[in-house]
C-alpha cells in the first residue's frame, strides 16, 4: 500500500500542510518540526510525488549541500560561496546540518537524495565509504568536498595541508622548539589524517622524538579544544599547531585567559579558514596556514552542476593547496621576549 502524506503527517503529529512546507520549503518550519518530518519521511519511505517528478525530469533546479558544522565560519563562508555560484546558474541551494553525526547525515542523504534535489554536495563525516556509498542512489550526482576517501567513486574537490603542516614543523624545530604538540580534529575524517600524517613526517624527518602523548584530537566543534590545548600545556610544549580554524580561534582565546603570550610563551600555528579581522590581530605572532575556502565553494559548485547536466562525466579530483605564512622572526628570542 502506497503511503501518503497524511501517514507522514500522523507519524509526524503534525499537518498534512506542514509536511508540504516542510518538504517544498514554502513556509518557515522549526528545525524540531522539520526533524520530526523528515523522521517521518525516512521510516516509512515517503517519496513525495511532485520531487519524484522532479527528481526524473531534472527540473528541481535545487542542490543540497550535507554539511558538518554550520555554526563553523569554515562551513559558512564555503556554503555562501557555493550558494553565490549556483544562483547564478538559476539553482537554489538546501543546506543539512548533520553536526558531526553520522546517523544525522544518513537521514538527511536518505531523504535528500530521494528526490529534493537534484545532486548534493557532502562534506562527509562518516567513517566508511560503503556506509556512504550504500546510502547513494545509482547514478545520483554527488561531489566529495573537503572530505574524501580513498575509493575513488565520486567526484571529490578538498585542500591538500601536507606541504604546510610539514613546512611549520620545521621552522618550528629550526626556530629551537623541541615540544611541538598538535591538536587535529576526529580521528577518522581524512583531512585530520592527512595533517597528523604531515606533522608525524616532519618531526621525524628533522630528528625529533616522536611522542604520541603530543598529538590530541578535538571533535573539530566548539569548545573542543581548550581540553587538548590544556594537555599539551602540562607536558610543557613550546609549540602548538591547530588544525581547523575553529578550534585554532579559541586556542588563541584560551591561551590569552591563561596569561601565555604567543611568540613569547609559545609558538603557535593557526589554520586560517575564512576572512577574519581577529587573525590579523595576531598576525605577528602566529604562523598562518590560509585555507581557500571561497576557490573550494565555487569548484565544488561548478562540479556538481556539470553532474547535473551528466550523471556519466568521469570522475573529476581537485585538490587545493593551503597557503603558509609564517610571521616574521625577531633576530633573537631575546628580542621577542622569550
Amino acid at each position: 500500500m502506497k503511503v501518503t502524506i497524511s501517514d507522514v503527517a500522523k507519524l509526524a503529529g503534525v499537518s498534512t500542510a506542514t509536511v508540504s512546507h516542510t518538504i517544498n520549503n514554502t513556509r518557515y518550519v522549526s528545525e524540531e518540526t522539520r526533524e520530526k518530518v523528515y523522521a517521518a519521511i525516512s521510516r516509512l519511505g515517503y517519496t513525495p510525488d511532485a520531487s519524484a517528478r522532479s527528481f526524473r525530469t531534472g527540473k528541481r533546479k535545487t542542490i543540497g549541500f550535507i554539511v558538518p558544522d554550520i555554526s563553523n565560519k569554515f562551513f559558512a563562508t564555503m556554503i555562501e560561496s557555493v550558494e553565490n555560484y549556483l544562483a547564478a546558474a538559476g539553482y537554489h541551494l538546501i543546506i543539512a546540518n548533520t553536526k558531526e553525526d553520522m546517523d544525522r547525515e544518513e537521514r538527511n542523504i536518505r531523504l535528500l537524495s530521494a528526490g529534493l534535489v537534484d545532486g548534493l554536495l557532502i562534506a562527509s563525516t562518516m567513517d566508511s565509504f560503503q556506509r556512504l556509498d550504500s546510502l547513494i542512489p545509482g547514478g545520483f550526482p554527488v561531489v566529495l568536498v573537503d572530505r574524501v576517501f580513498s575509493e575513488k567513486k565520486f567526484t571529490s574537490v578538498c585542500v591538500s595541508n601536507f606541504q604546510p603542516i610539514y613546512r611549520s614543523v620545521c621552522r618550528l624545530v629550526g626556530k629551537g622548539d623541541r615540544r611541538i604538540g598538535i591538536i587535529g580534529g576526529l580521528p577518522r575524517l581524512s583531512s585530520t589524517q592527512e595533517r597528523v600524517s604531515a606533522y608525524q613526517q616532519a618531526i621525524s624527518d628533522c630528528g625529533l622524538e616522536a611522542e604520541e602523548s603530543l598529538i590530541r584530537y578535538g571533535d573539530s566543534m566548539e569548545n573542543s579544544a581548550h581540553g587538548c590545548l590544556d594537555e599539551l600545556l602540562e607536558q610543557h610544549c613550546d609549540a602548538v599547531i591547530v588544525t581547523n580554524g575553529l578550534m585554532a580561534s579559541e586556542s588563541i582565546i584560551h591561551l590569552h585567559r591563561k596569561g601565555v603570550q604567543l611568540a613569547r610563551d609559545i609558538d603557535l600555528v593557526s589554520f586560517v579558514d575564512y576572512e577574519s579581522d581577529f587573525y590579523q590581530l595576531y598576525a605577528n605572532q602566529i604562523d598562518s596556514i590560509v585555507q581557500p575556502v571561497d576557490e573550494l565553494g565555487n569548484i565544488a559548485g561548478e562540479e556538481i552542476l556539470k553532474r547535473v547536466e551528466d550523471p556519466e562525466a568521469p570522475i573529476f579530483e581537485k585538490v587545493l593547496t593551503s597557503a603558509y605564512r609564517p610571521y616574521d622572526i625577531p633576530k633573537s628570542k631575546n628580542d621577542a621576549g622569550r
